[in-house]
């Protein structure tokens, strides 16, 4: 049986996870056509990847962000662990996350987070976090710290992160790639234009110019960014984002339908079909990207294992084939 999947754990509802939106006139939240279905989560196995999150108490974005993945991806042990609270100081218009003023960082979290990771027994771990605006670097010390726990607890496991922009937070960036994640995700989220009532915390060259400085410091961590569709955006400007990734060599882009949270979020303004998904991700093979992933429900730690080894197979081809043009030449 399918279902729609929303996931809203405390009390309150939208107004109290969002007090900011409360002014917003309600958008009603549209019916989902065919193609978006989600099972309801009843395997077992999700049921032990709730009790282990719970018992290491661990926030997960799966939960916190409403992911309509969470029955799949947890049935298969595959959690992606949520840093530095639940409480986000950004006001994002599609973020289900809970706004406000967070609370201090935990600092036996970092172990905590290795454990579970161990525990689990992860091939591959994605690690993201709420905006941390309140601390001066932004959390980056937290999440290197983390990384460095994870490699303790789970040596063989690699480490994809998603971060914040860390805007206005000097060297904070520094502080992370020096701790040297296998993948380093930060998502552009949607085109320029729809910056300000999309994404309004946030400045889109800020974004870009943090992926590209990833490069600058240390090449061999691969990059990774995407995109929502759906919430008004043109073609020209999903394909002007791709050559802009491109130009500063971003590896691997995600591309997935935006489906609205709460009526006090953005509305849906198009369903996009399997079939422009399949043309937005020829486009993007068509760009140089060594991976990309676009279909409905593609999230950003969605299939992230298996997207990961393909990623660094695609690498290791390029690589050949410059080596064996060389030698022709």
């Amino acid at each position: 049986m399918s279902t729609r999947l929303v996931i809203d754990h405390r009390k309150g509802g939208a107004l109290l996870r969002h007090p900011e939106k409360a002014h917003r006139p309600d958008n009603p939240i549209a019916r989902k056509p065919e193609w978006i279905r989600v099972k309801a989560p009843n395997h077992p196995v999700y049921h032990e990847t709730r009790a282990l999150m719970r018992e290491q108490k661990l926030v997960t974005v799966c939960e916190e962000a409403a992911c309509p993945n969470i029955g799949e991806c947890w049935s298969q042990r595959h959690a992606t662990m949520m840093i530095m609270g639940e409480i986000c100081t950004r006001a994002c218009s599609f973020c289900n996350v809970t706004t406000g003023m967070p609370n201090p960082l935990d600092e036996g979290e970092p172990e905590r987070v290795g454990e579970a990771v161990a525990k689990l027994g992860l091939r591959h771990v994605v690690i993201t976090s709420v905006d941390r605006d309140d601390l001066p670097d932004g959390g980056a010390a937290h999440f290197a710290r983390v990384i460095a726990a994870v490699r303790a607890a789970s040596p063989s496991t690699t480490i994809e992160i998603l971060t914040p922009d860390f805007l206005r937070k000097p060297a904070s960036l520094e502080v992370v790639v020096a701790a040297r994640p296998d993948v380093f995700n930060h998502n552009l989220e949607t085109v320029p234009r729809l910056y300000t009532s999309i994404r309004p915390g946030a400045r889109y060259y800020q974004s870009l110019r943090l992926l590209d400085d990833v490069k600058r410091h240390d090449p061999s961590i691969f990059t990774k960014s995407g995109l929502m569709v759906g919430l008004g955006e043109e073609r020209p400007e999903i394909l002007q984002v791709m050559d802009d990734l491109r130009v500063a060599d971003v590896d691997f882009i995600t591309l997935g339908q935006y489906l609205q949270p709460t009526v006090k979020h953005a509305p849906v303004k198009h369903f996009v079909t399997p079939d422009e998904f399949a043309d937005y991700a020829a486009m993007a093979r068509a760009k140089g990207f060594l991976q990309v992933s676009a279909s409905p429900l593609t999230r950003s730690s969605y299939h992230a294992d298996s997207d990961f080894a393909e990623l660094r197979a695609a690498r290791e081809a390029k690589l050949a084939a410059a080596r064996s043009g060389a030698e022709r030449a």
